[in-house]
């Protein structure tokens, strides 16, 4: 079973290189459309490729039913750019999932964007794998040939009408290998076909003069098809050139593409870097300018309380109450003492008697008389 799996996908990207080349060959001479047989086997081959052990869709009972492999492009090229996804899902005359698919074929090789589709998808390994099974073509090594070898189909002009029996969903695509099948000769051969023929036809009789005529025109056909053989050599080589140049031509537009990403991504990189700059200075002489506000408000401050210092200390009505408040003070330190020597003991009557009468006579209207007066002494 391995092996057959592997000769089946050896084989289809074989003949899938041969249909590209003989499309691109018969580019040469004439337009590509629905009536060229080379691109109708291509379709097919491409058609056969994407559906190479394809998962099929199981539904609510269990069941497992085909799947176009139009569901994974679908979701796998969703990513890509402006891509053609939404007008093919809007296109009325198709309604089928294997017509939507044959659809999208054609677009994208009027786009010449075949080959970036088939490389996004394959790159998305996460939704291939949900799509395909193990041993699929788009899983294995045969993937990246794919897509190189569908590159050179973007230096043809296609023109196709999506309308009619090209996008039928009920046929499905069958490969045409009769093309691929002409044997050549190696030219190590003994002998040429045409001897051989000669050969087989002349019998046993010997050669006469008749003979001549058809030896020569044989030798005549065998020119005339080595010349062909030539000819057909210098127009693959040719198209091979072509091939080669738009592949040069389609990397150099990439890499300008990705150098003028490059000088865009430099540029905002230097403009973010002057942006940060002019911030951090803006933000430094903010706090310079705050930490000199905070420091004339602290020498404000400093000189509105000396302020308010010297004018208390220059007004007479404010230092006469301060004198007074102070001469009360001290009268009241004083009236203690006196009163508690000259009254004694407050418990008894005849003390407190006594402090009534001394209050109320002359000798105590002042404090200092009554202390210096000689008659009194304290007990």
């Amino acid at each position: 079973m391995a092996r057959n799996a592997a000769v089946e996908r050896k084989n289809l990207i074989t003949v899938c290189r041969f249909s590209v080349k003989t499309l691109i060959d018969h580019s040469c001479f004439e337009t590509i459309d629905d009536s060229c047989s080379e691109f109708t086997n291509f379709a097919a081959i491409l058609e056969q490729v994407l559906t190479h052990r394809l998962k099929g869709q199981v539904n609510w009972f269990g069941f497992e039913s085909p799947r176009s492999f139009w569901d994974f492009i679908r979701v796998a090229c969703s990513k890509v750019p402006h891509n053609c996804i939404s007008s093919i899902e809007n296109m009325e005359n198709v309604s089928s999932s294997r017509a939507k698919g044959r659809a999208w074929i054609r677009v994208a090789l009027m786009e010449k964007r075949l080959s970036e589709y088939i490389s996004t998808s394959l790159r998305d390994i996460k939704t291939t794998r949900r799509y395909y099974e193990d041993g699929a073509i788009v899983l294995g090594e045969e993937a990246n040939m794919l897509a190189g070898m569908l590159l050179g189909l973007n230096a043809i002009d296609f023109s196709f009408c999506l309308k009619g029996e090209s996008l039928d969903g009920n046929s499905p695509a069958v490969i045409d290998y009769t093309p691929y099948l002409k044997f050549t000769q190696s030219s190590e051969s003994i002998s040429s076909d045409e001897e051989e023929l000669r050969t087989l036809g002349s019998g046993s009789e010997g050669s006469t003069p008749e003979n001549l005529g058809p030896q020569f025109i044989t030798d005549e056909h065998s020119w005339y098809n080595k010349c062909k053989r030539v000819e057909q050599k210098f127009r693959l080589a040719l198209e091979q050139k072509g091939y080669l140049e738009e592949l040069v031509r389609l990397r150099e537009a990439q890499l300008a593409e990705s150098v003028a990403q490059n000088k865009i991504v430099l540029q905002r990189m230097e403009e973010t870097d002057l942006n940060h700059k002019l911030e951090k200075e803006q933000l430094e002489f903010i706090i310079l300018e705050l930490q000199d506000q905070l420091h004339s408000f602290q020498s404000l401050e400093q000189l509105s309380a000396e302020i308010s210092l010297s004018s208390t200390s220059l007004d007479p009505l404010h230092s006469q109450k301060e004198g007074e408040g102070r001469h009360e003070n001290s009268k009241r330190k004083e009236d203690t003492p006196s009163l508690l020597g000259l009254c004694g003991s407050l418990t008894s009557m005849t003390s407190y008697k006594s402090l009534t009468s001394l209050k109320s006579s002359e000798c105590l209207a002042s404090p200092n008389a009554e202390i210096n007066s000689p008659g009194l002494t304290p007990f």
